[in-house]
């Protein structure tokens, strides 16, 4: 059972699907309104989504960014430009894409009867048996391994952690909130007139970060394929009493009142034409602006029984540095080998599988924590530290060094063990692939069937 029809689960559903292992997506909302933003994979996802058949398609809703991002001071004075030569390094090129796109392209390769939307999990419970999830609707549904990928506000670890920390098995850390440090506000536009935005019908992606002066905003814009822009205006929370000042309900990325921040930004400038953010959101749809609190936060628990999370679940990355969706796939494809590679369902073999999991994704999920705070200090923060290492960072630090900081933690690039593998198509090494024994024995038994039929054929043509 999947809790959570987002990109984890989806992504999820359509490997235990290639791997023939029978699952539900149970899902709280009653249709799924995934944020109206831009987004960004790296090489860490690509063979994975080349080994479903998905990559080509993604490809059809991105726009390459191999021009860099440009970052600018509120008053569009440009501060660096940081040019990415990459590709050339891991054989795959960074692209950007508006996230509803790709949360339908995923959401297509799922079988319709397998969600089950309106199913807001209150409880959930356990034993040597099988799991139960009990909905707030009054109904209940029976597994044998229950998957939370139901975002940063999981109401399957709310469950979990409760008993566990009733048992007294819960470490303090896991039991204290998200960190909340920055508000957003996010949209995506209609289609625009290239000749008031200029720029806006390259054939590469137009990526521009703003950070403003004398105020703790900053903003970026974005081109994306279609002659759209998406763009946000991040908010710094430097105190608690601007986190108290801005709360909001912020149980899932969504639609929230935004008209005070709206009236706030709308002149921020961007750098396209002479227009300002205010532009840019009178050419959006209400609907495709949400707010919300970027928080961060890596928990210690991922597992316990016949429960595991994935994805925002178990560890929520600021979006600083694209690596959210990235670290969500990544959990999916590792657990859905370990899923594939069970010997059987018993609790012991249950958890050995649950243990290889977390042992192969935390430390890298870790490093990538760790980078994406990095990051926002660099792109976000207004604090006196966060200006220095952005002077450092973008004025002494050579180009060679920003790539290789770039391609680094890309070398970790997880493929289902129970589908054809996608070779290197870089000139960097990549983490060697763990091998299934179960998928090799499964293959080298179609090999022998493959040999007999021919012999078979062979002679019953010469009969």
């Amino acid at each position: 059972m999947i809790v959570g029809a987002g990109l984890a689960g989806l992504f999820l559903a359509i490997l235990l699907d290639k791997a023939g292992i029978p699952y539900e997506i149970y899902e709280r909302a009653k249709k799924v309104r995934p944020l109206g933003a831009v987004m960004s994979l790296n090489a860490g996802v690509f063979p994975a989504l080349e080994q479903l058949g998905l990559y080509e398609d993604l490809m059809k809703l991105s726009l390459p960014a191999t021009g860099g991002l440009a970052i600018y001071n509120g008053d569009l004075t440009k501060v660096t430009s940081l040019k990415s030569n990459v590709a050339q390094y891991i054989g795959y090129p960074h692209i950007v894409f508006p996230r509803p796109e790709f949360y339908d392209l995923l959401l297509s390769r799922v079988p319709a009867e397998r969600i089950h939307f309106g199913k807001k999990v209150m409880s959930l419970e356990q034993n040597k048996e099988g799991v139960m999830i009990r909905c707030a609707d009054g109904t209940t549904y029976h597994g044998d391994i229950l998957v939370g990928a139901d975002g940063a506000y999981s109401g399957v670890r709310q469950s979990l952690y409760k008993r566990l920390e009733r048992h007294g098995k819960l470490p303090l850390s896991d039991a204290s909130e998200l960190n909340k440090g920055f508000i957003c506000m996010v949209g995506t536009t209609d289609p625009l007139d290239p000749l008031k935005y200029p720029g806006l019908d390259s054939e590469t992606a137009n990526i521009n970060q703003i950070i403003g002066k004398n105020n703790l905003y900053s903003w970026s814009a974005f081109t994306v394929p279609g002659n759209r822009i998406c763009w946000n205006a991040i908010l710094q929370l430097s105190t608690v009493k601007a986190a108290s000042e801005h709360k909001f309900k912020n149980s899932e990325w969504g639609p929230e009142t935004s008209e005070p921040m709206i009236q706030q930004v709308r002149d921020f400038r961007v750098p396209f034409g002479n227009n300002t953010l205010g532009d840019l959101i009178d050419d959006t749809p209400r609907d495709n602006i949400s707010r919300v609190f970027l928080e961060d936060k890596l928990f210690e628990t991922w597992h316990h029984g016949r429960t595991v999370l994935v994805g925002d679940a178990c560890h929520k990355l600021l979006p600083s540095a694209g690596l959210g969706a990235v670290t969500a796939m990544q959990d999916a494809v590792t657990l859905a080998n370990c899923l594939y590679d069970m010997k059987g369902l018993s609790p012991l073999e249950i958890n050995e599988a649950f243990d290889i999991y977390k042992e192969e994704r935390y430390p890298k999920v870790k490093d990538q924590f760790s980078a994406s705070k990095t990051n926002a200090k660099l792109i976000y923060g207004h604090k006196f530290i966060d200006q220095v290492m952005r002077y450092i960072a973008f004025t002494f630090i050579p180009q060679a060094i920003l790539d290789k900081g770039a391609y680094k933690g890309m070398d970790f690039r997880p493929q289902a063990v129970f589908l054809p593998q996608v070779p290197n198509k870089g000139t960097t090494p990549v983490l060697p692939q763990r091998i299934s024994k179960r998928y090799q024995e499964e293959q080298a038994k179609l090999g022998k069937a493959f040999t007999n039929t021919k012999e078979e054929s062979a002679g019953a043509a010469a009969v």
